[in-house]
């Protein structure tokens, strides 16, 4: 095959793409924390990223997220060529990420909580988004808030205090609020840890269900999840690609069964 004819299956693959990033490299002082990253999602996808500790999956994820800056690299959203994102630009790109620790405000409300991944509708800010300052914003705020709640099984929990939830709950709702700006790509870290079987079930189903609607990416450890969820797999060892592909491909590279999943499954 043609070197043109590469370049033109690869610029047709880029385009198609939700988001496609390449030659991603991030330093840290002397130690090179990701050499020559790639990875794509397609819309409608679930991508998963997985890596022992260390490998630099937080890492691309944050580079992603505009919290780290690559020292070099491509960035492709919906076939555009553009910088990586800041943080504050991540919403009107239709990107949305949860954090590992939750991160939710215990004194709010479930409800509250919620609307403020809702900050970009109102023309007041944080503390209007989730005390709905702004009468004009309110209703629209709290709609979208409750829908999105709807969307993770949550709706019955709005006006409960978010310090009084179970782990598996609080889950729940750091998801909503992450739907709430209405993402594109939706960015999940860890989404099942620290879940019982039960429970990982549900999240298994949602993030199906949710892939309708947008492309994932999910960091996670739990290879139960990444298997039944995930179309395609990138997997992350001292900072480079070592492995992508389906998850069966994936799953039968000997290099990852070695490393990550076992060499008995």
């Amino acid at each position: 095959m043609g070197l043109e004819c590469l370049e033109s299956m690869h610029l047709m693959s880029t385009k198609n793409a939700a988001l496609h990033v390449e030659r991603v490299n991030v330093s840290f002082g002397g130690l090179r924390a990701l050499n020559d990253v790639y990875l794509e999602i397609g819309k409608h996808e679930v991508v998963g990223l997985i890596g022992p500790n260390g490998a630099g999956k937080t890492t691309l994820f944050n580079a992603l997220c505009g919290l780290v800056t690559p020292d070099s690299g491509e960035f492709h959203l919906n076939g555009e060529h553009r910088d990586f994102p800041k943080p504050h630009e991540l919403v009107d790109l239709g990107i949305a990420r949860t954090l590992q620790g939750v991160g939710l405000f215990g004194d709010l409300t479930v409800l509250e909580n919620v609307m403020i991944g809702a900050q970009h509708l109102t023309q007041t800010g944080l503390i209007s988004a989730a005390f709905a300052r702004n009468a004009k914003d309110e209703n629209r705020i709290r709609e979208k808030a409750r829908i999105a709640l709807e969307r993770v099984y949550a709706g019955g929990l709005a006006h409960r205090r978010a310090d009084t939830l179970s782990y598996p709950d609080t889950k729940r709702v750091a998801i909503a609020r992450a739907l709430v700006s209405e993402p594109s790509i939706l960015m999940l870290d860890e989404p099942a840890g620290g879940l019982g079987s039960q429970d990982i079930e549900w999240m298994n189903l949602l993030i199906r269900n949710l892939s309708a609607q947008m492309s994932v990416l999910l960091v996670e450890h739990h290879m139960d999840v990444v298997m039944s969820v995930c179309s395609k797999l990138y997997v992350l060892n001292f900072g480079e690609v070592i492995a992508s592909g389906d998850a069966e491909t994936v799953r039968r590279d000997p290099a990852v069964m070695a490393a990550y999943l076992g060499t008995g499954n």
